[in-house]
């Protein structure tokens, strides 16, 4: 069998800004099967300018007085305090923690982390700069690819790659950025068509609201999945109604475990629950009438019935002609 995969729960910015719901959102992925959690870690002032639009899917789920991406930012943005909290809080709760990074003094806080990944959302990939300082490094690294083609993909792996990144230590997830990501959208295909022609690790971050398609994911070779996760889909916030509950959430760990099962691994050979099977579903070959001793076999005199445990049925063209060397009564296996 294959590796198991790692499943992240992407708690994004659904700590809505504050430690304790980010404590929470620890707690309730550890419980919920995740091998990672995983935050954004970001400076407003080096992310985005001031008075910036926002996208349709945050305005649905915001307060009025929020009308601007910086401010909604500002709003969410984790102080490094507040991320060293997180981290050590992760620690006691024996779940690892990855971050999201959106600007260069943002990496070289937590590169001083230790961190077994490093994040690179689907709005960096073009981000140059960025993906130049992290490849230096030669970090295992995670990057997202939605809104980008192909071409935009291969570059940046080229980028990180070029710059010192090993290829074995970056794995490419496939990504839709809507929220919530439309089933005609997806486009799990993709999935393999990026690791096929960029010979990279792959995976897949899940903005769909159902818990099954991550399942498809691993079932077509994805390495990592990526889902949000929320301690309460009813919070304000621009992700919550994105992103699966604890329960929701734990459904979709075993369903991944247990297709992980099923695939099984590329190795055909018989398992241990069919070895008992094999004497009485097997043939063996067997005598059609009484035979005696220095008869030849014929097609008439020898045949092929159940159970195994004789002669396999492989071989009966070759006993054909052949001659008996004792007597055989019907019915009684050829030895």
């Amino acid at each position: 069998m294959k590796k198991k995969l790692i499943i992240i729960a992407e708690g994004g910015v659904n700590h809505n800004g504050k430690l304790e719901i980010a404590k929470k959102i620890i707690n309730e992925a550890k419980k919920s099967g995740a091998d990672y959690v995983k935050f954004q870690c970001y400076k407003t002032e080096n992310l985005i300018v001031e008075n910036a639009k926002l996208a349709n899917y945050q305005m649905k789920s915001l307060k009025k007085n929020i009308n601007d991406q910086y401010k909604l930012l500002k709003n969410l943005e984790l102080s490094q305090k507040n991320i060293k909290l997180i981290v050590k809080h992760a620690k006691l709760r024996r779940i690892k923690i990855i971050f999201s990074i959106f600007d260069i003094d943002s990496y070289y806080f937590i590169k001083k982390l230790k961190l077994d990944y490093i994040k690179i959302p689907s709005g960096e990939i073009n981000n140059l700069n960025l993906l130049k300082v992290i490849a230096k490094d030669n970090r295992k690294i995670i990057i997202s690819t939605g809104m980008s083609d192909i071409d935009e993909i291969k570059n940046a792996v080229k980028v990180l790659t070029r710059y010192g990144t090993k290829r074995e230590n970056l794995t490419v997830l496939h990504c839709n950025t809507d929220y919530p990501t439309t089933i005609q959208d997806i486009n799990m295909k993709a999935m393999t068509t990026i690791k096929e022609k960029l010979k990279v690790n792959v995976g897949y971050s899940d903005h769909s609201i159902d818990r099954f398609v991550p399942v498809i994911a691993t079932a077509l070779g994805a390495n990592i999945i990526e889902k949000h996760f929320t301690i309460d889909q009813k919070l304000l916030g621009p992700d919550h109604k994105a992103s699966l509950n604890p329960r929701l959430f734990k459904e979709m760990v075993t369903d991944i475990r247990n297709t992980e099962l099923i695939l099984g691994s590329a190795k055909k050979d018989i398992t241990k629950s069919e070895r008992k099977n094999l004497k009485i579903v097997r043939k063996s070959i067997v005598a059609n009438c009484d035979i005696n001793k220095g008869q030849k076999f014929t097609t008439k005199n020898i045949g092929i019935k159940r159970p195994g445990g004789g002669l396999p049925p492989s071989i009966y063209d070759s006993l054909i002609g052949k001659k008996a060397k004792k007597n055989y009564k019907t019915n009684e296996k050829i030895r």
